[in-house]
């Protein structure tokens, strides 16, 4: 009786254990739950990121977590709201930066266009925040969407500096979670799509990383090597030229639109090309339309220059430019995306 006793209490045991590890849950198949990370207010591109995710979002191809706004400014966040409301998707979160990169460079300076009036003095452009300030601070945000999803299922679109990314990773247990910041990653996120990394035969500073130096080292030597990276190279989206002449024309049925009236009010022949939105793509669609390097590590130098290093078992990728032809399919997906109404327009 005893030994039957004993070998119910090791079954127990062993059912309390695995019935606990989170490793063997069934693993996270369903569509993908995504965090834009994103620095609005400077380069059209996050914009048209932005404007894909939600699309996508419609036809049921993702679920849009949360927008991170890496890029200091209450004008930025608000903008992120004017797009949010504009768009139908008011109710998803947005953080803000604060500590983050000071005074960065500024291509197109567009965040003024959320305050454009239309003929009658009155503001074009509807909000669904009060008070930016009351914001919480972009990791703030990232712990409380990512304790509240399954196991490996968060994958997150990081298109600017990875300021918040490198405030998350050093966060400590909280009300949300009583994991730190990068067990928290560890646990939740499935990959991360990055816009930047410099390889190939080139070795040169990353823009982003060169100006967020200090967080990007962090943010590489503390990211999980459990959790894949895919980086997305400015040459990836370099053919990928979306010109303004497009942009308006393309918006046809109306001039109440963030983004048209961001290129009727601003000069945005700057060499702008759609860098920012071949991450998000990659996020939602997979690997399907793109090709990829071999697997292998990523090393930051002090000069913000990317050191990739071939390895089977590494957790990095990055993209490689395609051809004419892919980069046309690739413009003509974005097109017909900013081509479509909102819900609300289509009433």
């Amino acid at each position: 009786m005893k030994k039957l006793y004993s070998i119910w209490i090791v079954a127990l045991v062993i059912m309390a254990f695995f019935g606990c590890n989170k490793d063997n849950e069934k693993p996270y198949t369903d569509v993908p739950l995504v965090i834009l990370d994103t620095d609005i207010g400077s380069s059209t591109d996050d914009l048209f990121a932005l404007e894909m995710l939600y699309r996508y979002e419609e036809q049921g191809k993702c679920r849009l977590q949360g927008v991170i706004v890496n890029r200091e400014g209450e004008a930025n966040a608000r903008f992120a709201d004017v797009m949010g409301t504009y768009f139908g998707h008011d109710s998803i979160p947005i953080g803000l930066v604060r500590n983050g990169v000071k005074n960065p460079p500024i291509w197109i300076d567009y965040a003024h266009v959320a305050a454009t009036e239309d003929h009658n003095g009155q503001p074009m452009f509807a909000c669904s925040i009060n008070d930016y300030s009351q914001l919480p601070d972009g990791w703030q945000l990232y712990r409380r969407l990512l304790a509240a999803q399954p196991d490996h299922s968060v994958s997150i679109v990081s298109t600017g500096f990875v300021t918040c990314l490198a405030q998350l990773l050093q966060s400590a247990p909280d009300s949300y979670s009583p994991l730190n910041g990068v067990e928290l990653v560890r646990r939740k996120v499935k990959c991360i799509y990055v816009m930047g990394g410099v390889f190939g035969n080139a070795v040169e500073p990353d823009f982003n990383f060169a100006k967020s130096i200090e967080f990007a080292k962090i943010f590489f030597r503390l990211w999980p090597q459990e959790v894949d990276m895919v980086f997305s190279p400015m040459e990836v989206g370099q053919d990928v030229e979306y010109t303004p002449e497009q942009v308006i024309a393309d918006i046809s049925w109306t001039d109440a639109h963030p983004i048209k009236q961001i290129y009727l009010q601003c000069n945005c022949n700057t060499g702008q090309r759609m860098w920012d939105v071949m991450a998000a793509i990659h996020a939602v669609e997979g690997d399907g339309l793109f090709s990829l390097s071999e697997r292998g590590t990523v090393q930051l130098t002090d000069n913000a220059e990317t050191i990739f290093t071939p390895s089977a078992t590494g957790n990095c990728r990055y993209q490689l430019p395609g051809d004419a032809a892919w980069a046309a399919t690739m413009l003509e997906r974005i097109r017909n995306c900013n081509k479509m109404r909102t819900r609300l327009e289509n009433k």
